[in-house]
């Protein structure tokens, strides 16, 4: 084994992926002659490609057992594993391979996997869902039932700072970061048909209106189209549609209904389904601003440096906002009723918490960042 190798297992989660890579930065400042290796799942691959934290990159794929993810990690000779998930299966994948260090949060069914048992954070507010029988109590009865103040520190980045501090890195925040190089940025231009920043006549607006954790973070559909309607009316722009393969039909409706509104006046490409993660890295550094909902996309976009508006629902900014908590280039919107945050997959009531967001407020917030 070498004492000099760190293995880092990763979060299986797009945005947990980037929200962690404060924490990997400040592990590269502390151990700057260490070899360290990235453990993630397939899907999440091409997320760490020349990143500067990052030596190495192993990949599991999801059907492959813990006994042998083990036997893999047992190939890397790493002396130190920092284990970024809270989960069992995760601890014990370091314990399986043998690693002399493993260090993680004490949770359940998993402290005796760990030599070093990192506490809980006093800031840590773990995302309580509330039922649906208490958001209704809520509504029906106006009864507030308060959720815990949030702490200076709650947002999720912090989460995996406190635990690089057990190998000496500093756990001050800085903006998450994901690496796109020129190269890819100029090919994922050319393949979409957009001229380069700098060289366009008109801003390149993306739109992501899916959420892979379920429809209570989506805001409806029809807005995002009367928004991007309402803006191009002020600001001529040209559109992007964001999606993932599973929300390609969701993506394409909306670039349908795009340029039957917009006609001749405007580009409208769909990129749903159609980019691998790499390149939906270069796509989302490539756009001007990325209207979106609480998502992996938008944690991306931020991380390449493009400001978002972000739509925030059922889940809260506060703990799981895009880019370094305060940034002033994100606009963060929401309409926050008694029962919000309330972390569901689907709301048990009325939507209430995304219908309240106006198109007029995204419209505002758009044309901030594409004014003349």
């Amino acid at each position: 084994m070498s004492k000099d190798s760190i293995l880092v297992r990763g979060v299986n989660w797009l945005g947990d992926a980037v929200m962690s890579t404060p924490a990997l930065l400040r592990l590269r400042a502390a151990q700057p002659a260490a070899r360290i290796v990235l453990l993630t799942t397939e899907k999440l691959g091409e997320l760490w490609r020349d990143h500067p934290a990052v030596d190495e990159v192993a990949a599991f794929g999801e059907k492959d057992s813990v006994f042998r993810v083990g036997r893999q990690l047992r190939e890397l000779n790493c002396g130190t594993a920092l284990i970024l998930p809270n989960s069992p299966r995760s601890a014990l994948e370091c314990w399986l391979a043998k690693i002399p260090r493993r260090i993680g949060y004490a949770r359940p069914w998993r402290t005796w996997a760990l030599t070093d048992k990192v506490p809980a954070r006093a800031n840590e507010l773990p995302m309580t869902k509330r039922s649906p029988y208490e958001t209704r109590l809520l509504i029906e009865t106006g009864i507030h039932i308060k959720r815990p103040a949030l702490p200076a520190g709650a947002h999720h980045i912090y989460q995996y700072l406190e635990l690089t501090t057990a190998l000496g890195a500093s756990k001050e925040p800085c903006a998450p970061m994901i690496a796109v190089k020129d190269e890819a940025l100029a090919n994922i231009g050319t393949k979409f048909g957009a001229a380069a920043r700098g060289n366009r006549a008109r801003p390149l607006v993306g739109i992501n209106a899916g959420a892979e954790y379920g429809p209570a973070k989506r805001w409806p559909k029809e807005r995002f189209i009367a928004a991007a309607a309402a803006l191009h009316q002020q600001r001529p722009c040209d559109w992007w549609i964001f999606g993932g393969p599973a929300e390609r039909g969701l993506s394409e409706s909306i670039a349908s209904d795009l340029r039957g509104r917009l006609g001749t006046t405007a580009k409208v490409e769909g990129l749903a389904g159609r980019t691998s993660l790499g390149e939906l890295c270069a796509a989302l550094k490539a756009v001007d601003v990325l209207l979106t909902n609480d998502s992996g996309p938008m944690h991306i976009a931020a991380a390449v440096g493009t400001p978002v508006v972000a739509l925030f629902g059922s889940t809260s900014p506060e703990l799981t906002g895009p880019g370094l908590p305060g940034d002033p280039r994100h606009q963060l919107l929401r309409e926050a009723p008694g029962c919000a945050p309330c972390f569901q997959r689907e709301c048990p009531i009325d939507f209430r918490c995304m219908t309240g967001i106006t198109v007029e407020r995204v419209v505002k917030a758009l044309a901030r960042v594409v004014a003349p």
